[in-house]
């Protein structure tokens, strides 16, 4: 079981410490449409053409920020992992749009039936085309940490690992910690099965789902922590965000898991 830091290190960006633009409180479950401007709008995406794909080799690494000054370790948390230069230059953090992420494997926020919803699941969807839903109806439904594969389609990627993350609840913190937990090892292990290479993660429960962006971060850089200092395979792990906002979380979290040298 990961053990969860409760204390908030201050984050890179000013705007967050505002409380009218970041809270730990359990978002109201709506369906309130996206701006045009949002990168998964249904508008935004449709007038994005296959040449703004983004590949791997475009996006810096831990490693590549440090090199640039760009990233310092955290003066408010030690680490809680030694220094690696190799697995640095294993993760990204990329605020984008899934959807146009070239990667051997990106991983979507489903929901149990697996046959699409709002948000980064709908985006994903519609963007692989109606292959992806035929596929998805052939697999059944999965459970809350569980992750099955299908083709990408449509998609730059070859893959997609849809898994279930879990509904928040304050009440059962260690039970929805370890179903969060799995849903990133799961979806590890089965790029790994697929033949490696690189992985895209979307932000998994932190929507509607009501999962903390703090405490569901950290799972996420430990989980992946943990798996590649044993596995090879997965050549580059790209945490995908859609927001400033998120970004400056995964940013001021990262050197406590992978730290600077």
């Amino acid at each position: 079981m990961l053990r969860l830091h409760h204390r908030l290190v201050p984050l890179l960006s000013s705007s967050l410490s505002s409380t009218s633009s970041y809270s730990l409180q359990r978002p109201i479950l709506s369906c309130t449409p996206l701006d045009q401007g949002h990168p998964l709008s249904t508008r935004n995406m449709s007038s994005r053409s296959s040449a703004e794909n983004t590949s791997a080799k475009d996006i810096p690494t831990l490693h590549d920020l440090y090199a640039k000054d760009e990233l310092q370790n955290s003066e408010e948390e030690d680490p809680v992992n030694s220094a690696d230069e190799k697995l640095n230059s294993r993760i990204s953090i990329w605020r984008g749009n899934i959807v146009h992420l070239q990667a051997d494997m990106v991983v979507n926020a489903a929901n149990k039936s697996l046959l699409g919803g709002g948000g980064v699941d709908g985006a994903i969807h519609r963007a692989a085309g109606p292959e992806l839903l035929k596929e998805c109806e052939g697999l059944g439904r999965a459970e809350t940490g569980e992750t099955k594969v299908t083709q990408g389609y449509r998609l730059p990627a070859k893959r997609v690992a849809h898994t279930v993350g879990p509904v928040y609840a304050k009440t059962k913190v260690d039970e929805k910690a370890a179903q969060l937990e799995s849903c990133y090892r799961t979806s590890l292990e089965l790029c790994a099965e697929h033949g490696g290479g690189v992985i895209g993660f979307s932000s998994i429960s932190t929507g509607i789902y009501g999962y903390p962006i703090v405490d569901a971060t950290r799972i996420a850089l430990q989980t992946t922590r943990k798996f590649l200092e044993t596995n090879e395979n997965v050549t580059r792990v790209i945490y995908v965000t859609f927001s400033e906002r998120d970004k400056g979380v995964y940013e001021s979290l990262a050197p406590i898991y992978f730290p600077k040298p």
